[in-house]
Order: structure tokens, then C-alpha cells, then sequence
């Protein structure tokens, strides 16, 4: 008895063998080359459309030297962050409009995921690669430099690597946070961080800090809090900060993913601390929350510039493009101490 053939991805041979015609014929036909008569291009079309066949890009365009596809990789944190995809949509547009189409792959924040997609990506003969990157130093993408690939550094830069970046003004928006909430006259800030080895985080830390400074608050850092990658994590130290004796008047989140933590767990609580967020959020305009607010879309746009000019053979070193960040009172970070916290 026959074993039962597995399903998989019809060939170029079972067109041509079902077309009746060899397989470089097949080819032909399907690539439009014009030595084929347009009664053997119908039929074979025809088959592969019954099959549905569909031809290896990547395969064709080798077989024809080119020493790359089409497909740009774009390496991301967290695909369900709605950063991330504001800022995928700008790359992607970008490239779109040249010729070029975007492939994303999640690292979750994962160093060893990160290299391992890298590695997938390269493989597959991507045309660059826009990271936002989750590990600590990036010499290993030396040799793909070498050999023609351009990378681009988005929201956190290149360590190591002589690579392109594009990111935000994160220790600006990150001072005008602590200027404008002891402005205020706070004395006690929850600041609550993410990961404590991303550059994002630790220049964000760094401007609040010369904030505080300059306002001669050494002991600041007593209500900061780091590791809060996540929503749950976020919530669950926020309740824990505002149990402590004395809690904290104002809280200062450190993303966005941070921030909805801190909606949650300041849910129906009676007399809510200042809050400002690094990040947009979603209905934060409705919700009146005040934020650090910058363009992921900008940023995108701008990597793919990046990229496009040293695929069109730009070279000289590295560019380092920083996008402006820019605070965005809208209620929640306005709210001032009590009388008693503010002395």
C-alpha cells in the first residue's frame, strides 16, 4: 500500500510535468519571457493557478546573480507595542514606495532570539536590517557589514558596530519630566523603569536625574524602580510604591507598556499622584494623560532613508539621526502635592 504523500508547497516540476512541457519551459512561461507561444504560456499560468503554485522570489532572483531579495528585516521588541507598529508602518512605507518589502520578527526582548532571527534573516539573503535592539553589543554583525549588508539602529544604537541609527532625545524628555513635576512642588516621585540594560531606560534615568540635580533632590532615587518590562510587573510594583510610608506624590512611567500598568493599578484610588508617561498611549489624549511624546513614524521614515541611501552606495561613517521628544501636559501630570507632602 502507498504511503499517503504529506501536503506541501506544489513545485516548478509538477507544473511543467502536468503543463506537458520540460521545466525550464515552465520557468519561462511563468516569468514572462517572451520565446514562449502565449497557448503554452496560458496553459502552464493555467496549472499553477489550479496547483497554487507560487515561485521562490528569493530563488529567482539568485539564479539570476543577484546576491540578495527584495525583503528588508525589521528585528522588534514586542509586536503587540503599539510603538513598534507606528514605527514598522513608517519604515515600511517608506520602502514600499522603492521597491523593497518589509519582513518584522519579535525578539521579546530576548538577546539570543535577537541573533538567532538575525541569523534566519541573512540567510534568506535580506537586502538590510533595521534592529531596535535588546542585546548588549553587536561586533558579530561585522561581516555581514563587509559584505555589503547596511543596518540601521532604531530607538536604541549600535554597540560595537560602526551601524547607522535613528533615535529619540531620550534624556531630554526625560529632564523635562523632572523639572516640570518639581516644578509642581513633588518632592517624592515614583519613577518607574524598564529593563535596566537598555540604553533607553538608562538615559532616561540619566535626564531625570540631572533634573534632580538641579533642583538639589540627591535622594530621588529611593522611589526608583527598574525591571517593569511589562504591564503586570508594572502594576504590581506601582501598588507597591504607593503602599509605602510616605508614598510617593507623582509617578513618572518610563513607557507606554509602564504606563498602563499605572492606569490599572491607580484604578479607583482615592487620591491619585501625578502621573506623567514616557510614550503616547492609546485614548491618552481622552484620558487626559500627560506624556513625553515624540513620532515613531518619523522614526521609521528616517531609518529608511538611512537605508536606501547606502543601498544606493552612500558610504562614510556612521550617522547618528536623534529625533526631538517633547512634553504634553494634558491633566494627570498637572495635579500638585497636598500641603502636607509639599513641605
Amino acid at each position: 500500500m502507498a504511503a499517503a504523500r504529506k501536503p506541501g508547497r506544489p513545485s516548478l516540476i509538477q507544473v511543467a510535468e502536468l503543463s506537458g512541457v520540460s521545466v525550464k519551459t515552465a520557468s519561462r512561461a511563468l516569468s514572462g519571457e517572451p520565446r514562449v507561444a502565449e497557448v503554452t504560456r496560458s496553459r502552464v499560468r493555467s496549472v499553477a493557478d489550479q496547483l497554487g503554485y507560487r515561485p521562490n522570489g528569493v530563488a529567482r532572483e539568485l539564479r539570476r546573480g543577484a546576491a540578495t531579495s527584495t525583503l528588508v528585516g525589521l528585528l522588534i521588541g514586542d509586536l503587540a507595542n503599539p510603538f513598534y507598529a507606528r514605527l514598522a508602518g513608517g519604515l515600511e512605507r517608506e520602502l514600499r514606495s522603492h521597491g523593497l518589502q518589509l519582513v518584522i520578527a519579535s525578539t521579546d526582548e530576548d538577546p539570543r532570539r535577537e541573533r538567532r532571527l538575525a541569523d534566519v534573516l541573512l540567510e534568506r539573503r535580506v537586502r538590510a536590517l533595521v534592529i531596535a535592539s535588546t542585546a548588549a553589543e553587536h561586533a558579530h554583525f561585522a561581516d555581514e557589514q563587509r559584505h555589503g549588508i547596511p543596518f540601521v539602529f532604531v530607538d536604541r544604537p549600535a554597540v560595537n558596530l560602526a551601524a547607522d541609527s535613528v533615535l529619540f532625545d531620550n534624556r531630554d524628555g526625560a529632564r523635562q519630566v523632572g523639572r516640570h513635576l518639581v516644578g509642581l512642588g513633588h518632592r517624592r516621585i515614583g519613577v518607574v523603569g524598564d529593563l535596566s540594560r537598555l540604553s533607553t531606560h538608562r538615559d532616561r534615568v540619566t535626564g531625570f536625574a540631572r533634573a534632580m540635580r538641579e533642583a538639589g533632590r540627591p535622594d530621588w532615587a529611593e522611589y526608583l524602580i527598574e525591571n517593569a518590562h511589562d504591564v503586570p510587573a508594572a502594576e504590581r510594583v506601582i501598588r507597591d510604591l504607593l503602599r509605602r510610608v510616605p508614598a510617593p506624590t507623582a509617578l513618572f512611567t518610563m513607557n507606554n507598556l509602564i504606563t498602563h500598568g499605572a492606569l490599572r493599578a491607580l484604578r479607583g484610588h482615592p487620591t491619585p499622584p501625578a502621573l506623567v508617561g514616557f510614550d503616547d498611549i492609546d485614548l491618552g489624549e481622552v484620558l487626559g494623560i500627560s506624556v513625553v511624546t515624540h513620532d515613531p513614524v518619523d522614526m521609521g521614515r528616517r531609518a529608511a532613508e538611512l537605508l536606501l541611501g547606502r543601498l544606493d552606495g552612500e558610504a562614510g561613517p556612521p550617522r547618528r539621526v536623534v529625533l526631538p521628544t517633547r512634553l504634553l501636559p494634558r491633566g494627570s501630570g498637572e495635579r500638585p502635592p497636598g500641603r502636607a507632602d509639599a513641605r
